[in-house]
C-alpha cells in the first residue's frame, strides 16, 4: 500500500465495493482519499482493504508553480479580491485532485480566468478560517482591510467568504463602512472539486458588479438552483435561507437588487441604486460587542435574560413570536433588563413580515416595559445594528436611531405586508 503516490489513479477492493480513482492527500495516516470519476472523494479504512491495483502512475505534484504574466489593462477598472476563508476562493490540483486556497491574483486567475475580461485583480488574503469561526473583531479586520484597498486605487472589492455567516459580516460592514464603491461579498455552497459548484459563475458575477457605478455593501450568490442568473443582494436585506441549495441566499421583504448573467457579462437592476464615479471612503469600526440575540420558544426560561443583564450586556435583541411577543411568564425579566437601562428590541422569528406591537395586547405590554420594535429588519440586522449604534452613541440615541433607516435595512412600505 506503501507504494502507491498521491496522484496515481488507483483501483481498490474492499470486502464488498470496488473503487476507482485518484490518490489525494490524506489527514489521517489511516485512510486513503481517492477522487473517483463522478467528482466525488471517498475516504477508505486501510485497514478494510484487501486489494490495490495501480492503473496509472500519476506525475508528482509540482505546488511551486510560476507567476503569471499579466499586464494591467488600462481600459479595465482595478478589483481588490480578499478571501476571508470559504470554497469560492479556491482552485482544484487536478494532478491530485485536491483543492488548495486561491488566496493570489494568479490563483484566482488561474482558477477563473474569465476574470481577465472583466477587471484588472488584485488579489489578498485576510483571513483563512470557516465561517461559523467569524467574529465581530474580524469584521473589523476587514473593514481596515477595504479602506486600505480603496485608498490604494481599487475601484471596487470582492470579498470572498464562506456561506454560513456571510450575511452577517454583509451587514456590518454595511454599517461600518461608507464607500462611493460597491463592496461585494461571494461565497460558494459547493466547492470548486465538485462538478455542481458554483464558485466560478458566483466570482465572476461579483466581479462584474464590483466594476459598476454603485454604491453599497452587497452580496452575490445563484439566483436558481441552476446555472442560469445569480442575484445583487443588499448586504441588510439578505439571509441564507437553505443549508445546501445553489439559490440559498434570498432577498427578505424586499426583491434582489440585480440579476446577473454571468454568460453574457448583463446586469439587469431591478430596483434603483445610488450611483456614483468617486472613490471616497470612511470607515467606523466602533461596536459594542456585549448584545445578545434571544429566541423565544415555548416554556422559555427568562433567567437567561438576566444572564446576559447580570454580565454587563448592554443590548438584547428579542427574536419573537408572530409580530412581536414573548410569553407573559418572562415580562418581569424584560422588565429587570430595561429597569437596568439594557437596551431591548424586538424582532419576528417569521423571517418574512414586519413585527407590529400595537395589534395585540402582549404587544402593547411589551413596549410598556420598554421594549421597542424593530419593524422590518431580520433578527440578525437589528443585532449587529445594535452593536454599532451602542458602539457610538448613549443608549438615548441608540434606541432613538434603531427605526431610522440608516443604510437601507428599512423598507418603509414594504409590498410583502398585509395585516
Amino acid at each position: 500500500m506503501d507504494n502507491y503516490d498521491i496522484g496515481d489513479l488507483i483501483t481498490i477492493e474492499t470486502e464488498n465495493t470496488t473503487y476507482t480513482g485518484t490518490i489525494m492527500p490524506s489527514l489521517n495516516d489511516n485512510i486513503i482519499v481517492i477522487k473517483m470519476k463522478s467528482g466525488y472523494n471517498a475516504g477508505i479504512d486501510k485497514n478494510k482493504i484487501k486489494l490495490i491495483k495501480l492503473i496509472n502512475k500519476g506525475e508528482k505534484p509540482n505546488y511551486k508553480i510560476p507567476p503569471l504574466k499579466i499586464s494591467e489593462n488600462n481600459n479595465l477598472k482595478n478589483i481588490s479580491i480578499l478571501s476571508t476563508g470559504g470554497t469560492v476562493a479556491s482552485r482544484v490540483d487536478y494532478n491530485t485532485g485536491a483543492v488548495h486556497p486561491a488566496f493570489t491574483a494568479d490563483d484566482l486567475i488561474r482558477a477563473v480566468p474569465e476574470l481577465l475580461d472583466i477587471a484588472n485583480i488584485n488579489g489578498k488574503v485576510v483571513l483563512n478560517i470557516l465561517s461559523e469561526n467569524m467574529t465581530p473583531t474580524y469584521w473589523k479586520m476587514i473593514a481596515e482591510e477595504i479602506e486600505k484597498e480603496v485608498k490604494n486605487g481599487a475601484d471596487g472589492i470582492v470579498i470572498a467568504h464562506g456561506t454560513d455567516t456571510m450575511h452577517y459580516t454583509a451587514c456590518a460592514l454595511s454599517f461600518m463602512v461608507d464607500a462611493d464603491i460597491p463592496i461585494v461579498l461571494v461565497g460558494a455552497q459547493r466547492s470548486s472539486d465538485r462538478p455542481s459548484s458554483d464558485a466560478a459563475l458566483n466570482l465572476i458575477s461579483a466581479t462584474m458588479c464590483a466594476t459598476e457605478q454603485i454604491k453599497g455593501v452587497f452580496v452575490v450568490m445563484h439566483g436558481e438552483s441552476g446555472d442560469t442568473v445569480c442575484h445583487l443582494h443588499r448586504g441588510v436585506k439578505v439571509r441564507k435561507s437553505h443549508s445546501t441549495r445553489r439559490d440559498a441566499f434570498k432577498s427578505i421583504n424586499s426583491i434582489p437588487v440585480a440579476e446577473i448573467n454571468p454568460f453574457k457579462k448583463q446586469i439587469k437592476y431591478l430596483t434603483e441604486l445610488e450611483k456614483t464615479n468617486k472613490n471616497n471612503i470612511k470607515i467606523n469600526t466602533n461596536l459594542e460587542e456585549k448584545v445578545a440575540l434571544i429566541k423565544i420558544y415555548p416554556g422559555i426560561d427568562g433567567n437567561v435574560i438576566n444572564y446576559y443583564v447580570d454580565n454587563g450586556y448592554k443590548g438584547i435583541i428579542i427574536e419573537g413570536t408572530g409580530l412581536g411577543h414573548t410569553p407573559e411568564t418572562i415580562f418581569e425579566n424584560i422588565k429587570y433588563a430595561t429597569d437596568k437601562g439594557v437596551l431591548v428590541a424586538m424582532t419576528t422569528q417569521t423571517i418574512n413580515g414586519r413585527v407590529n406591537m400595537n395589534v395585540y395586547s402582549n404587544g402593547r405590554e411589551l413596549q410598556k416595559l420598554g421594549v421597542i420594535s424593530c419593524e422590518d429588519m431580520l433578527p440578525e440586522v437589528a443585532l449587529v445594528k445594535m452593536m454599532h449604534l451602542l458602539g457610538n452613541y448613549d443608549t438615548e440615541k441608540a434606541k432613538e436611531l434603531m427605526n431610522k433607516n440608516l443604510v437601507g435595512e428599512i423598507t418603509e412600505i414594504s409590498r410583502f405586508d398585509s395585516y
